[in-house]
């Protein structure tokens, strides 16, 4: 499978989350904005509660409601995705994408991708860097084929 999705180019192992940007919600946008803004922060239900202006269960029943996830869920989520950009467009070490992305090491963060991705975040590096030489012969050879169609 691994191996499939290399040759297609695709990694994409944690869900987008793009699609909150439209939110109707105006005070749980508030607080998904206010997670984007500081992945690392070591964030709390009623902190967020605070910025969007509702209490924490409210806030949690809200969230849930809205988004499918819990907001501490979905700032998981969101950390991994972000891991998950910089392990496969960065040379980054490991122990800084960790601190990037808000864990306290680099074996926490290590484990925490394993669980989601189902492989370590070295191998997931290696793949992704699989995957863009991939796209790459990809495009370079349809664009030697239109060149030589034209």
């Amino acid at each position: 499978m691994l191996r499939e999705m290399a040759n297609r180019g695709s990694l994409r192992l944690v869900p987008a989350l793009d699609k909150l940007d439209t939110l109707e919600d105006a005070q749980v946008a508030r607080a998904i904005a206010a997670m984007k803004a500081e992945p690392a922060r070591r964030w709390t239900v009623a902190a967020l509660g605070r910025i969007a202006g509702m209490s924490r269960a409210t806030l949690a029943r809200r969230f849930a409601r809205v988004v499918s996830v819990s907001p501490l869920r979905w700032l998981a989520e969101h950390r991994l995705a972000m891991a998950e950009a910089l392990l496969a467009e960065t040379d980054l070490p490991l122990a800084a994408i960790a601190v990037e992305v808000g864990y306290r090491c680099e074996f926490a963060f290590a484990k925490a991708f394993k669980r989601v991705a189902g492989l370590p975040p070295g191998i997931f590096r290696r793949l992704a860097r699989v995957a863009r030489i991939a796209r790459t012969e990809r495009v370079s050879s349809s664009a030697s084929i239109f060149r030589a169609a034209a």
